[in-house]
């Protein structure tokens, strides 16, 4: 059997987390040898007691091991192991780091230069505006932008990176074959194709509940600083931020409606030290540093607005950065619902408009 085959089995230990999975591999040299050990060997190692000693010396689902391979083959799906050059360093050497990740799509060099944006589900327009915004801009800077995918904030921080061109990577807490929510199925096949979709759970693995926190360490591990937009007081946002701190990421936050409880995490965040941003030009300019190679001029300055036919000029008129809903634009200029439809769908695909939840268009600040 290969080395993948030893480390798909103590990655599906239900008694040995990756922080004792890497412990043993540190004890042993590598995951074949810990399957070839004995019980009181097993022991010797911290946190291993009789118990999980006995389930790995007793070990024998390789029939399993072996099906999961053929499926995620099957599924289009690889696997990196801990140990391959393909795994992701800066999640390489973080605390707790998953010995295996399934993966669709594709990692880049360039995805060491990445963000994380997190937020509330529940988000109102300003969070899923301001969230769009920040990524759309990041994206075209080159920064990859880091998320989970879940509704709300998560899916409009994909949703702006992916209208930029730029690359995104969703992690899940569920296995990649089971996109979460449901309704991000087509999202999810987009951000396969302009970037990556990781879980450290396997393949079947529905969402779970306590998964979400264990997701929340690789959002931050794989970022250089993590942006909060809209999150409660008690919002799983909270937990990312918590793993960043341990991680020593920059740790950002846009400020929200002071009577809003969506917004009551993030302003806390602010009132504790966390960098208060209001665009995605501040983030640059705290992490360039760390951004050098991937810079340049011209990427700083704006697109500029191509051309328009009348109807679409007319239109583009009544837009503002902030959010307006379909209804009022077609109040405001006393057009068709149908026709006014069709010349938003044509200043989206031009890159003048972004669409954000609930039918709200504004223009997009490149």
């Amino acid at each position: 059997m290969s080395d993948l085959d030893y480390l798909l089995a103590l990655n599906s230990l239900s008694d040995v987390g990756p922080v004792l999975a890497r412990r043993l591999l540190s004890a042993f040299g590598n995951a074949e040898r810990i399957f070839q050990a004995g019980i009181q060997e097993l022991k010797g190692v911290e946190g291993i007691g009789e118990s999980r000693a006995r389930s790995i010396a007793r070990f024998n689902q390789w029939d399993r091991v072996e099906r999961e391979i053929e499926r995620a083959e099957e599924c289009g799906v690889r696997l990196i192991t801990i140990k391959d050059r393909g795994y992701p360093e800066s999640l390489r050497r973080a605390h707790g780091a998953p010995v295996v990740l399934y993966l669709k799509g594709r990692l880049a060099d360039t995805d060491k230069y990445a963000v994380a944006i997190v937020g509330s589900r529940k988000a109102s327009a300003y969070g899923i505006h301001v969230a769009e915004k920040i990524s759309n801009r990041l994206a075209a800077f080159g920064v990859t932008v880091v998320s989970g995918m879940a509704r709300g904030i998560d899916t409009a921080a994909h949703e702006g990176a992916l209208r930029a061109g730029g690359r995104t990577i969703a992690i899940l807490g569920s296995g990649v074959d089971v996109p979460y929510p449901s309704s991000n199925r087509g999202l999810m096949k987009r951000i396969i194709l302009q970037g990556a979709v990781l879980s450290e759970f396997p393949l079947g693995m529905e969402p779970k509940r306590e998964n979400f926190p264990a997701r929340n360490r690789i959002i931050s591990a794989l970022s250089l600083g993590i942006i909060v937009i809209e999150a409660a007081l008690d919002s799983g946002s909270l937990i990312t931020v918590g793993y960043a701190l341990e991680q020593g990421k920059e740790v950002f936050a846009v400020p929200g409606n002071i009577t809003s409880a969506n917004s009551s995490g993030t302003n806390s965040l602010i009132k504790k030290g966390a960098q208060l941003v209001e665009s995605a030009e501040e983030v640059i300019d705290e992490l360039s540093p760390q951004l050098r190679g991937i810079l340049s001029e011209e990427q700083r300055k704006p697109a500029e607005v191509p051309e328009l036919s009348n109807d679409e000029r007319m239109l583009f008129g009544h837009l503002t950065t902030e959010p307006k809903h379909i209804d009022a634009i077609i109040r405001e200029t006393d057009i068709a619902t149908g026709k006014a439809m069709s010349i938003l769908l044509n200043l989206e695909l031009k890159g003048v408009v972004i669409q954000s939840e609930g039918k709200h268009y504004c223009l997009n600040e490149r």
